[in-house]
């Protein structure tokens, strides 16, 4: 394929996010990249698509800072691009969950990697935690994983509480492509639990590294490709339909912005009830238009372009 679709991560101390992002937002426009990028005084975390040539060079101006010299990248291959725009955006945080004290590049749980975490993952004293949002783990999930109710990885920290019974074993976080488990590990050690682990890299790394055995459902990733296989070795569907149950794991957001919902609804369903999530939603006046997908972005992505195109520098050593 022509395209790829890389996602990363880096938990590393940007002492000028703000010039960062800047000096990086022109970059990716250079070399065509469409995504979302957040940029914080503790790291870097993207994702983001383009041609092969194009991702390759971004691979290698990044890897050439020393700053994220550590960094890998998830890489997959797609048919085009999987995002509509850019957005690259300093926050306090690269994935929101109101832990800011908390620097995984100091100490975090002990990475393991694909083949590791598939070995350990059924032993007697092991607790496997999904650490990710309940519509990501309604979608795909491993098999007798420990899940969250919380709609997002910013009520993580609450739900510590619902662990202690687990204290005296060993804890193997996952998630989408690693990033969260750095801070919900290093949490849970600050929290007094002494064995935890993280599979690095992720539920992505873990399907293009070990087949995604035992990983039930597909993948939720936050692109245009919404779901994505992950196991090739013994591939199940445990989603369900949000209106008439049966299988499916073809996710939407509800076509009322005013509930935007996101669920599985099969394509049946969908076309009945015109993206939305109930006949109540489908009745709504402001229901936007059904094209099928499911999806509906946004139209500006708020960047002017004329700001000029700088080459992307690493900072002296």
């Amino acid at each position: 394929m022509e395209y790829l679709v890389l996602l990363y991560y880096c938990y590393t101390p940007i002492e000028n996010p703000e010039q960062f992002r800047e000096e990086h937002h022109r970059l990716c426009l250079r070399l065509n990249l469409l995504g979302r990028i957040i940029v914080a005084s503790e790291g870097l975390n993207g994702t983001v698509s383009g041609r092969r040539a194009d991702c390759d060079e971004y691979m290698r101006l990044i890897k050439a800072d020393p700053r994220f010299a550590a960094l890998e990248f998830k890489i997959e291959e797609a048919p085009a691009h999987t995002f509509q725009k850019l957005h690259v955006r300093v926050k306090s945080e690269i994935v929101h969950v109101g832990l800011p004290h908390i620097k995984p590049y100091e100490r975090t749980g002990i990475h393991l990697s694909p083949e590791e975490f598939r070995d350990l993952k059924d032993q007697d004293d092991v607790v496997v935690l999904d650490v990710r949002s309940d519509y990501e783990h309604q979608l795909g999930r491993f098999k007798n994983a420990v899940t969250l109710d919380i709609e997002n990885f910013r009520e993580f920290p609450e739900k510590v509480e619902e662990l202690e019974q687990y204290k005296g074993k060993k804890i193997l976080t996952y998630c989408t492509g690693g990033i969260k488990c750095e801070k919900a590990s290093a949490f849970l050690l600050e929290q007094g639990f002494e064995d935890v682990y993280q599979l690095h890299g992720g539920i992505i790394k873990y399907g293009l590294e070990a087949g995604g055995e035992d990983f039930e459902g597909k993948c939720y990733v936050f692109d245009g490709r919404v779901a994505v296989d992950v196991n090739s070795v013994n591939p199940s569907i445990i989603s369900h339909c949000h209106h008439c149950h049966t299988p499916s794991d073809r996710m939407v957001n509800c076509a009322n912005p005013h509930c935007n919902a996101h669920i599985p609804l099969c394509e049946a369903c969908g076309q009945q009830l015109e993206g939305a999530c109930s006949t109540t939603c489908q009745e709504h006046p402001d229901k936007r238009p059904y094209d099928g997908t499911g999806t509906y972005p946004k139209i500006s992505n708020n960047y002017n372009p004329e700001q000029g195109l700088l080459s992307y520098r690493a900072p002296a050593r």
